[in-house]
């Protein structure tokens, strides 16, 4: 018999190691034998015979839901919460069960079922730990990233805060425990315009990975990316590169060239092209971003709708109306079925759709357009947020169109008066 030593075996191997560090990271589980601190460490819960299955089917969805293989995760997700219902699984396993779903319907942009499946997961936590119990604290920051994605950005602030409190009875602020809190309240806080404050959470994150994972490991990529799009955001450009560069090195390095996991990585680096007027290659990075998503998840998903978002601005600024507005005009449809009418990506997604309206004349269906976007972006942040400012230059430019047309008619009036003379 012949060794296997082919790149897919490797490939395997890789997405296997991979595979454990990400569940790791993302979602306590005493079923993957991970007993997370107390003052003295909590004893992991005894599970039943009876919820055998469901811990079986729920760590198999972990495995594909690690490698973003969402569909087949949803399949064995779903079956593991029906088999421990089904079995009158304990408290403890159901909670896991609907934790995990609402993990994976975030990942999915389904965001009103993830809020509620986790919602149910923290109410069976709070009946079995005690209140400052770790474990809800990890469930606590999984509900305010899908808060912060719904735009609910008081509720995620609450509820992040309160994720915190419980870590920080039972650890000191420098525990490597703590590194993902502070990456979590660094994009909550860069998100609402709050930069600097942003930065020193960043900043405390990289002190911790430091000391415990090498500069190319995996557990980086997240706080990579961080950084960038705070660069971005605040238009350090040249500073976005490298940190983005770098994320996308370590993501190719484990999941080969054009995995989907990718896209994200993709669509900052494709933001830094357009910022510096490279937008052929922008193009080709959102193509990317768009196809890994689409091949993998559809295109009903928030990092699609992100990606065709950006194309439209590109085919706008190329004079290709008609690509424009079908790119805008899905974007719109996508983020108003995942994320929710009132949230901010959806917000701007509707102002890069009432820019092509004014090129194309449509200046009625602009202004709606303009009063949606800057009444949902007003209703969540301050008056200086950089989304409100780009929803205020959108309005500028459909005012000065209808000034423009005011003189036009008045001066086609008044050429019409003098030849009826």
């Amino acid at each position: 018999m012949v060794k296997c030593t082919s790149a897919s075996h490797k490939t395997k191997i890789k997405i296997a190691v991979v595979t454990a560090v990400i569940i790791y990271m993302l979602i306590p589980s005493q079923a993957l034998g991970r007993a997370l601190p107390k003052p003295s460490k909590p004893q992991p819960v005894p599970v039943k015979n009876s919820s055998r299955k469901s811990v079986t089917l729920r760590t198999m969805a972990r495995i594909h839901l690690a490698v973003a293989d969402y569909d087949q995760a949803q399949v064995l997700a779903e079956q593991a919460l029906s088999v421990a219902q089904k079995t009158n699984a304990d408290d403890a396993e159901l909670a896991y069960c609907l934790i995990d779903l609402a993990y994976l319907y975030n990942c999915r942009g389904n965001l009103e079922q993830a809020e509620k499946m986790c919602g149910l997961g923290l109410k069976l936590q709070q009946k079995i730990y005690y209140p400052k119990h770790p474990y809800l604290a990890y469930t606590l920051r999984i509900l305010s990233d899908i808060y912060r994605g719904q735009g609910k950005y008081q509720q995620a602030n609450e509820t992040l805060d309160s994720a915190f409190e419980i870590m920080l009875d039972s650890h000191l602020p420098n525990d490597k425990s703590m590194t993902q809190f502070y990456i979590d309240r660094g994009n909550l806080l860069a998100a609402q315009g709050q930069f600097a404050d942003a930065q020193d959470c960043y900043t405390k994150a990289r002190t911790l990975i430091k000391q415990v994972y090498k500069e190319d490991h995996l557990y980086n990529v997240n706080l990579m990316l961080s950084q960038a799009r705070l660069y971005l955001a605040t238009e350090q450009f040249a500073l976005a590169e490298e940190p983005a560069n770098n994320a996308l090195a370590i993501q190719q390095k484990i999941y080969g060239q054009q995995h989907c996991l990718l896209a994200p990585t993709w669509l900052v680096l494709a933001d830094i092209a357009r910022a510096q007027g490279r937008t052929s290659q922008a193009e080709q990075l959102l193509q990317s971003a768009l196809d890994s998503v689409k091949q993998k998840q559809g295109d009903s998903n928030p990092l699609a709708a992100d990606a065709l978002s950006a194309l439209g601005m590109i085919y706008l600024a190329d004079g290709k109306y008609a690509e424009a507005e079908q790119a805008c005009t899905r974007a719109v449809e996508v983020f108003e079925s995942t994320v929710g009418c009132e949230s901010d990506q959806t917000a701007m997604a509707v102002n890069n759709l009432a820019r092509l309206y004014i090129h194309q004349g449509k200046l009625a269906q602009a202004q709606i357009l303009c009063d949606r976007a800057l009444d949902t972006l007003e209703s969540m942040f301050d008056d200086n947020h950089p989304s409100l400012t780009e929803v205020r230059k959108t309005i500028a430019q459909l005012n000065y169109k209808l000034t423009a047309e005011t003189e036009i008619a008045k001066a086609e009036q008044a050429s019409a008066n003098i030849t009826s003379r």
